[in-house]
């Protein structure tokens, strides 16, 4: 005989026991462990302004003899290739053998507004190259670039070719006619200039408010109903809060380049058309003629594969390759598949061209 169910208990006994896993959840939330980040050893060798550049120890006995400078965008930290000790880029290309700097680009305040394009290139990052190139006694170095830091690095690159022996270029933007993504369909109509006159520095949060809208359900709701069932456990919750903490550590972005960037890449796409001048000088990414890796995210919804895929063809490399990984923009640099295929990839190109 089948023994009979009471609904009305089912649900009260359901009720309490939601009620309790909530509790235990905030007690978690308030006293979870979410430190971790950024923590690979490293120290500041060089510093200017608000930017910082870092050297991180290596961790193989003989590293590569060709340093890595990693360019990171503007409007994140660059943290988040180090966002823990089992999901970090950085560790996992130090493991592999890369001597790896970083630039820090810092918080600009008030007096940083007219930075432009110019400035971050032509001097933040060539001082960067230089002093690292000094510091071991070499002529050229290794230089990876991400998203709009990676924009810069071909737009650097093809300047200054000769300081320059491999370049990569994870998740970039250079063909900007794309309409794959709300990014690039709104980005051609943007008026940043307004912004950039109303505020100087435009807010980190500002500029974070914007992406949010990009999908508002996903980013703003979404995201936290579905972290409830994890409220209880702490390694889940600490992952989950360092995330958080590094998507809400947004710095201010210069005005004077915000504008800048944004008319000349989303309004003009100046540089795929080759009509992009720094500082007077027409900037030719045909001038690339060093090997070149070019790695996306296939669900990238931030930086479509269809804005990356045409660096292949712009770039004068004969020596080029493209790694499609089926992630998206903050999976490239945390993802299991990162750990796994990402970093050996870049590891891989830059170990044989060494």
């Amino acid at each position: 005989m089948e023994e009979k169910t009471n609904p009305m208990m089912d649900a009260v006994n359901g009720y309490f026991e939601n009620q309790e896993k909530i509790l235990k959840g905030l007690k978690t939330l308030i006293n979870v462990d979410y430190s971790g980040s950024d923590e690979t050893p490293k120290e500041l060798v060089y510093s200017e302004d608000k930017m910082k550049l870092y050297h991180y120890k290596p961790e193989v006995k003989t590293p590569n003899k060709v340093p890595i400078l990693i360019v990171y965008a503007l409007v994140n930290k660059q943290y988040m290739m180090d966002l823990q000790e089992d999901r970090s880029l950085i560790r996992n290309l130090l493991k592999g053998g890369q001597d790896i700097y970083i630039i820090d680009w810092g918080y600009p305040t008030q007096e940083d507004q007219y930075l432009t394009m110019d400035d971050y290139i032509n001097g933040y990052i060539n001082n960067c190259v230089d002093f690292i190139l000094k510091e071991k006694g070499i002529p050229k170095l290794n230089l990876l670039g991400v998203c709009q830091g990676g924009t810069f690095s071909l737009i650097y690159t093809a300047l200054n070719q000769k300081k320059v022996k491999n370049l990569v270029t994870l998740v970039t933007p250079l063909d900007f006619s794309t309409n794959d993504g709300l990014l690039f369909k709104w980005g051609k109509d943007l008026n940043l200039r307004k912004a950039a006159k109303a505020f100087g520095v435009v807010p980190g949060d500002f500029m974070n408010m914007g992406f949010i809208m990009l999908k508002p359900y996903d980013l703003a709701i979404d995201k936290y109903l579905n972290v409830i069932p994890d409220m209880d456990d702490p390694q889940k919750m600490a992952n989950f809060l360092r995330m958080e903490q590094w998507i809400f550590d947004s710095p201010g972005q210069a005005g004077a380049t915000l504008a800048e960037f944004t008319e000349e890449m989303y309004h003009k796409n100046a540089l795929y058309k080759g009509e992009f001048e720094l500082a007077g000088e027409k900037v030719d990414l045909k001038k690339i003629t060093c090997p070149v890796l070019v790695v996306l995210g296939k669900k990238d919804n931030q930086v479509p594969p269809a804005a990356t895929r045409p660096i292949m063809d712009a770039v004068g490399s004969k020596d080029k390759e493209m790694a499609e990984f089926d992630t998206g923009h903050i999976g490239i640099f945390v993802s299991g598949r990162s750990q796994r295929e990402v970093a050996p990839k870049i590891n891989d190109f830059l170990n044989k061209r060494k």
